[in-house]
């Protein structure tokens, strides 16, 4: 069973704790607006908290410029609004209440945060926490169920920020997503899958690979098509 994410609360911001085996230092990072501390297995949270502390005017104009360089959607991020999982819309519901990590319930995608922070970056990074989540667990098990089917063994799988793909896989055989694709209809996301398995056989998009990729899906032009149509609208 998969161990629950960690958080602190700081002020103005939500700190994701990471920790690693035989790791020595902590090491505070922030993507896409997000904090993450990585630090050792057993540091206790109260140094946690004074580093995170020490560090807040620094982490403030780290997302200061993430927010300049990277405009909010034309989402406001308040309750009613919808964002889709697996092709499917959910509603955003807002709680005022201690931090949590985002759950989806009856239909809901629940954000729960404290009174006075329930601004627009915290909920948004706050859904980006969820679906990056989601996108290690449902992509790892999609390579596992495709990669025997394609006939090749990827060196791992991991999930990442990119701007302009929706995957990579590098000269050692590691896969990675762009996790906004677990905002496409399931068989889109089993596309991008198989399609990245498939540089496995022909790191190119030869007629070869191509013909590797109709092989398991007949009709991935209509999904390839798809993705270009619609990529402008699995954003956060």
């Amino acid at each position: 069973m998969a161990k629950l994410p960690e958080y602190v609360q700081g002020q103005g911001f939500v700190a994701e704790v990471k920790r690693i085996d035989r790791r020595k230092t902590a090491d505070i990072r922030i993507e896409d607006g997000s904090v993450s501390v990585v630090v050792p297995k057993n540091l206790e949270l109260a140094r946690i908290q004074n580093l995170l502390k020490d560090k807040r005017k620094w982490i403030k104009e780290k997302i200061q410029l993430h927010q300049e360089s990277n405009p909010i959607t034309n989402k406001k991020f308040v309750s009613g609004e919808a964002f889709s999982y697996l092709g499917k819309n959910y509603r955003l519901k807002v709680i005022k209440s201690p931090y949590q990590p985002v759950k989806l319930v009856r239909g809901y995608l629940e954000v729960c945060v404290p009174e006075g922070s329930a601004k627009p970056h915290v909920v948004r990074n706050a859904l980006i926490r969820w679906y990056k989540h989601h996108a290690e667990v449902k992509l790892a098990e999609k390579v596992d169920r495709y990669a025997p089917l394609v006939g090749v063994k990827p060196a791992g799988v991991g999930v990442k920020s990119f701007k302009s793909r929706w995957g990579s896989c590098t000269a050692k055989g590691k896969l990675e997503f762009n996790w906004q694709v677990l905002m496409a209809p399931n068989r889109i996301v089993e596309y991008v899958v198989i399609h990245e398995l498939c540089y496995l056989i022909r790191h190119d998009h030869s007629p070869e690979f191509w013909r590797e990729v109709e092989r398991m899906l007949p009709d991935y032009l209509k999904h390839r098509e798809w993705l270009r149509n619609n990529a402008g609208l699995l954003q956060v």
